[in-house]
């Protein structure tokens, strides 16, 4: 499991790298930036879940804001908040000694994605083929803190997919779903009775690219536009 995800993170980033290399020249939309607003829910993924997606799901809430670099590429920044949190009794493993725990984190992160959209997104310029909705990918760096039994402060790893459309000119809708990968094991970090702990649960010491310990985050949200282009067609 943890080769599958380090690989699907690398051939994540190496096709994000592709594809902004070879729609570098498209031309840029009519609006320069975005800002708005999102929620949704959220959930871990460690050495308590390993395999169950929206185990014990969180509420996350988020402000963002995007600068629109041409039709297919955007840059956006986001400051989100939430809560996950995890049990051993639900994980499906068994732990030496079958010990048990569990843990609750609250936790702020700050970041920033590049996202490649699969159409060329606008409402407007049907000519060169624009459309109001598209698909995305993004990938990008964040910091997550988290408080809990023991404060958590690390870097993150966003990557994801999700699907926008324009509402009307200046209005979009959109929906995300990503996975956090955090570069340290002790997001889940807490103690039974027994003095036991999550992290690093059968003894086996991690690092930054062979940890266990994700979030995921699904979003719906809705940004606004502003920042008019005086000519659309040549990215001025």
């Amino acid at each position: 499991m943890k080769r599958l995800k380090e690989t699907t993170l690398i051939s994540f980033l190496v096709t994000l790298l592709f594809l902004f290399t070879y729609t570098a020249t498209i031309r840029s939309q009519e609006y320069k930036y975005e800002i708005g607003g999102a929620a949704g829910s959220s959930f871990y993924m460690g050495d308590a879940n390993k395999t169950r997606l929206y185990l014990h799901p969180g509420i996350t809430g988020a402000l963002l804001v995007r600068y629109n670099i041409s039709f297919h590429w955007a840059v956006k920044a986001n400051l989100l908040a939430g809560n996950v949190s995890g049990n051993t009794e639900d994980s499906g493993n068994i732990f030496p000694f079958e010990q048990q725990s569990a843990f609750h984190r609250t936790f702020a992160e700050l970041g920033t994605q590049v996202e490649f959209n699969f159409f060329p997104y606008s409402d407007k310029y049907a000519y060169i083929g624009t459309k109001p909705y598209t698909p995305y990918l993004f990938a990008g760096a964040g910091v997550t803190y988290a408080t809990g039994e023991k404060d958590f402060l690390n870097a993150n790893i966003p990557l994801g997919a999700g699907f926008k459309y324009k509402i009307n000119d200046r209005m979009n809708i959109g929906i995300e779903i990503s996975m956090r990968k955090l570069l340290s094991d002790d997001f889940d970090v807490t103690q039974n009775n027994q003095g036991w702990s999550l992290n690093s649960p059968f003894g086996i010491e991690s690092s930054p690219l062979k940890n266990q310990d994700w979030y995921s985050i699904t979003m719906i949200y809705l940004t606004w536009d502003f920042g008019m282009r005086e000519d659309p067609c040549h990215g001025n």
